[in-house]
């Protein structure tokens, strides 16, 4: 019988044994986990009739690769819920402006409401429109996101509109971050459009054509589960001890042993087991050390990770005022604040909330700021209500406040990442047949991604190692 060890219970672990398990059910899986649960970052909370995310909030709904799977495990379709859509804000020079409409990540696709924005300078949109008569940006490999936006669009649009939405999403500097890794349709789009802005009109326009065909009218862009993200974690566990699958909780994975056809797992209790195939799903900083003599993967040992916090607030409706109808609000980088987002949780995700309260999740954490690692708890709640005082008005202290403190979690995708990480996947397929490495490290992050790369790894080991 084939044994594959898994090292790692995130949603990319655990999705890389159900695809096994679903294409090659023979196979005998052991997963190993360093702490008491799985989920890896999915975190999720329930109190007083509050349902709260620690981690990440939900899914993009169009990658259904998630929903595919969570209807295969067992979660029901009415469990399956849609954001309510609303109006999103930028705060800037001191206050909340709404997101243009037409706009997609920060890029206008409408021209009116974007002539008619308070946000930018009419300067900023002049500078702005020449992106529909500009030549594409001339790029050898790879450039910065923030780059090819300032020669199409200008500083100001950038700064002010793109930069907000977009860093937040990688947790990296958006004049360091790799276009080719992160967005490459944006470059696809220019030259076939000979305009992102075009380019992202006939985007736009594709959806609403598809939106038309929908008898339930228009749908939020991402999705959530009634119980809470971890319900898919904890389903998706359930399905797998159904099918044979074990599992080793508190057992860090302390070396891999190459042998001539597979590899033996060594534990930090000296514990060595032998395997056919091995997928590793665990954050490089983990896994770069059991290839410490390979030249081959010194890229991880240089590769930076950024460091955020989730800071929920819990409130009595009558101890807030937020006077703006919408879901939330990102920060622009010259504003004077330590929170770079805010997600208004009651309002994009009703069912999170009891009625009368008002749950809201803010995030602290910026390229190249340590706030996070240096700060306690209590001093990031106190920033975090510091920051929302100039969005909102808090007339008593919250009902209750969590910290969630996520330390080198999101990998830095600076330019050429692209290229190095196919470098190192070359080398993998060549130097180790027996061996899977995927995950955030390499370009997997919303979690629909993470899925389709744990697909990815098992087709590609599987078939390898029972020939």
């Amino acid at each position: 019988m084939t044994k594959v060890a898994i090292i790692g219970a995130g949603i990319t672990g655990l999705s890389s044994a159900f695809f096994i398990k679903k294409h090659y059910p023979d196979v005998d899986i052991t997963i190993y986990e360093a702490s008491d649960v799985p989920g890896g970052k999915i975190k999720t909370v329930t109190r007083d009739g509050y349902t709260i995310e620690l981690g990440p909030e939900s899914y993009l709904g169009r990658k259904t690769i998630m929903t595919d799977v969570a209807k295969e495990i067992g979660i029901l379709e009415k469990d399956i819920i849609t954001n309510h859509t609303g109006q999103s804000f930028i705060f800037a020079r001191n206050q909340l402006y709404p997101i243009p409409g037409g706009s997609i990540l920060g890029i206008p696709t409408d021209i009116k409401p974007f002539i008619t924005t308070k946000l930018i300078s009419f300067k900023g949109k002049i500078r702005a429109l020449k992106d529909l008569t500009r030549k594409p940006i001339p790029m050898e490999d790879d450039i910065s996101v923030g780059a090819f936006f300032r020669y199409r669009l200008g500083d100001e649009i950038l700064e002010n509109l793109i930069e907000p939405l977009l860093s937040g999403i990688y947790g990296t500097d958006i004049d360091q971050l790799s276009l080719m890794s992160t967005f490459p349709n944006f470059k696809t789009l220019e030259e076939t459009h000979g305009s992102i802005m075009k380019g992202m009109q006939n985007v736009r326009l594709h959806r609403e054509q598809k939106e038309q065909h929908n008898t339930e009218g228009p749908q939020g862009q991402f999705k959530q589960f009634r119980h809470g993200l971890y319900h898919f974690i904890s389903q998706l566990e359930e399905w797998l001890m159904n099918h044979h699958v074990q599992f080793k909780y508190k057992t860090p994975v302390k070396d891999l042993i190459g042998e001539q056809k597979g590899y033996n797992v060594v534990t930090s209790n000296e514990t060595s087991t032998f395997f056919d195939g091995v997928i590793v799903t665990t954050p490089h900083h983990v896994f770069h050390k059991w290839f410490e003599t390979d030249p081959g993967f010194d890229y991880f040992k240089k590769l930076e990770a950024s460091s955020v916090a989730t800071i929920v607030l819990g409130f009595d409706e009558k101890n807030i005022k937020n006077t703006h109808d919408g879901t939330g609000f990102v920060i622009a980088r010259t504003s004077n604040t330590s929170i770079t987002a805010c997600t208004w949780t009651t309002k994009k995700w009703p069912h999170t909330t009891p009625k009368g309260k008002v749950l809201i999740r803010a995030y602290i954490g910026k390229p190249g700021d340590d706030i996070v690692k240096t700060r306690s708890d209590e001093e990031l709640i106190a920033i975090a209500k510091k920051d929302l005082s100039k969005m909102m008005t808090f007339y008593g202290e919250p009902d209750f406040t969590i910290v969630n403190k996520m330390i080198d979690a999101s990998p830095q995708y600076h330019v050429g990442h692209i290229h190095n990480i196919k470098r190192i996947q070359e080398h993998i397929y060549k130097e180790y047949p027996h061996l899977q490495i995927t995950g955030a490290p390499f370009e997997a992050v919303g979690l629909p991604d993470c899925i389709q790369q744990a697909q990815d790894a098992v087709q590609r080991l599987i078939p390898r190692i029972q020939t």
